[in-house]
């Protein structure tokens, strides 16, 4: 989402996020452009699918969780999320789990054909609707507005009636000892899932996820074959994790 945001569409995220009920006349005061201008943006904004629009104003149409996420490391996710595209060619067949890392791989899809996705990650829609060579499948089951997933039985059913090339996963931290964690059981058990049906398996974590253990075990480590990842990742570390048998890209 902030990929395709200008600074100022950015700058009006966060002041959004941090009031709901901040007025245009407000905006445009902190921002130091016309009522006119910040009117102007907020349409392009909801046009955009990041806000909804009200009389006088405008709320986030993310959970604020997301909206922080996505903020964090963003040079690094996007270099990581074109690390990863580049790997996928003409008429693939690839699954992405959901995270703020793993659902900008699309952005970079554009130009290729024919590339059949299925994930849970509703964050990748965008993108979905402006590619028509990206031919999308969304599991159906329990939205989680928390992390934009559908997660649940009902996605795992779903996601047995499928096998891919290149299954690209998240994590909310990983490391070699404690291998990827979560704090959420079910995106846990979707990327577990996810896991079992392709061909390679990639990992794209910008270097921040490096020892947060969440409460949730996902996978010993060298159950991924790929590791996308940013040059902020200590070379002993990657020395131990290329030891696993897994490809270590840097970017």
């Amino acid at each position: 989402m902030f990929a395709n945001m200008s600074e100022r569409e950015k700058k009006i995220l966060d002041i959004l996020s941090d009031d709901t009920t901040v007025s245009i006349q407000k905006i445009s005061e902190k921002l130091s452009v016309s009522q006119v201008t910040i009117r102007s943006d907020l349409n392009a904004m909801e046009g955009k699918g990041i806000i909804l629009r009200l009389r006088g104003g405008a709320l986030p149409a993310f959970h604020p969780d997301v909206l922080e996420r996505q903020k964090t490391n963003i040079s690094a996710k996007k270099k990581i999320a074109r690390a990863a595209a580049a790997m996928v060619g003409d008429g693939d067949t690839i699954m992405i789990s959901d995270g703020t890392s793993s659902s900008l791989i699309p952005k970079y899809l554009l130009g290729k054909r024919d590339v059949r996705l299925v994930t849970n990650s509703t964050l990748i829609l965008p993108y979905a609707r402006v590619n028509p060579s990206l031919h999308t499948t969304l599991v159906g089951g329990d939205f989680k507005a928390g992390t934009e997933a559908i997660v649940g039985a009902q996605a795992l059913a779903q996601l047995e009636n499928y096998y891919v090339k290149y299954v690209f996963v998240g994590t909310g931290g990983f490391s070699v000892e404690k291998g990827l964690t979560s704090h959420l059981q079910e995106g846990a058990e979707i990327v577990r899932k996810m896991t079992e049906l392709g061909d390679t398996v990639v990992m794209t974590a910008d270097s921040s996820k490096y020892n947060l253990n969440g409460f949730v075990k996902i996978l010993p480590l060298d159950k991924i074959d790929i590791l996308i990842t940013d040059d902020g990742l200590d070379s002993n570390i990657q020395k131990q994790i290329s030891s696993l048998g897994i490809k270590l890209i840097v970017v």
